[in-house]
């Protein structure tokens, strides 16, 4: 069985003891090579060590997780965010290719995310292009954390080989597919995302988004009109015609009236 070693970067003691006995329980392929209270304490353990994965902590005092991955070749190891619930990057880290954990950590989500992360940490050696756009989805997670609006314009989409990262303002429609989701694009572009719709519902909550049925969500911006002729159907400027579910009808027309004053 190969092994892979990683550090533990938290200036939480609970958390560091606590996380290094869950890795040693739940993830055999994981082999702890050390902990560190700091990103200084980080960094000397990267130094000194081999190292694979980095379990970091978001909110340190003095310098933060993010800030500490802009000091370190960052592409060259997994990343798996440690954060709160209430973590101010929680929205942007939902919409990166980076794996990350809520505290308390959970057992479960722990093996989920270990595997996730072994699996596309083989990808990025064996596939260039999966280390670029890894890079980028850090970069963007950066941009996005320290910026004035806090507004996600790029979303990392997992696909089966791989990541690819996403204008959330080339999105011109949603479809649920079982646990899948299958993103129509501008210029007739199409990706199946291994998430389900409800995520990106969370992630794109803002009025340019609505969902129009339990199956779809649609980007206002591309609504052609609406026919309530024989059912109700948004039309899009692909030509698609989507249907709109009864009981969405009339929050439909309050969105539309937000963004067109001529629609009756």
């Amino acid at each position: 069985m190969k092994e892979y070693r990683a550090i533990i970067i938290d200036d939480e003691r609970n958390l560091r003891e606590a996380l290094a006995s869950m890795l040693a329980a739940y993830c055999p392929k994981i082999r702890l090579c050390g902990t560190a209270e700091s990103a200084t304490k980080g960094r000397e353990l990267i130094n000194t060590e081999k190292v694979d994965f980095i379990f970091l902590d978001i909110s340190m005092p003095g310098e933060d997780g993010f800030a500490f991955l802009q000091s370190i070749p960052k592409e060259d190891y997994g990343i798996i965010f440690v954060t709160s619930h209430e973590e101010y990057a929680l929205s942007a880290l939902k919409a990166s290719a980076i794996d990350y954990l809520l505290k308390p950590v959970n057992p479960v989500e722990l093996t989920e995310a270990v595997s996730k992360a072994i699996r596309y940490h083989e990808l990025r050696k064996s596939e260039s292009h999966v280390r670029s756009i890894y890079h980028e989805s850090l970069d963007d997670l950066h941009d996005h954390v320290h910026s004035d609006t806090k507004k996600i314009e790029k979303i990392t989409i997992s696909e089966q080989f791989g990541f690819r990262i996403v204008n959330v303002s080339d999105m011109m429609y949603l479809q649920a597919d079982s646990n899948y989701t299958t993103l129509h694009l501008s210029g007739l572009d199409k990706i199946v995302a291994t998430r389900s719709l409800g995520e990106f519902e969370k992630m794109l909550n803002n009025h340019i988004f609505f969902r129009i049925h339990k199956s779809t969500i649609i980007n206002m911006n591309f609504l052609k009109g609406y026919s309530s002729y024989e059912g109700n159907y948004a039309e899009m400027t692909d030509g698609e015609k989507l249907a709109i579910s009864r009981r969405k009808m009339n929050d439909f027309r309050e969105v539309i009236r937000h963004f067109s004053k001529t629609v009756e």
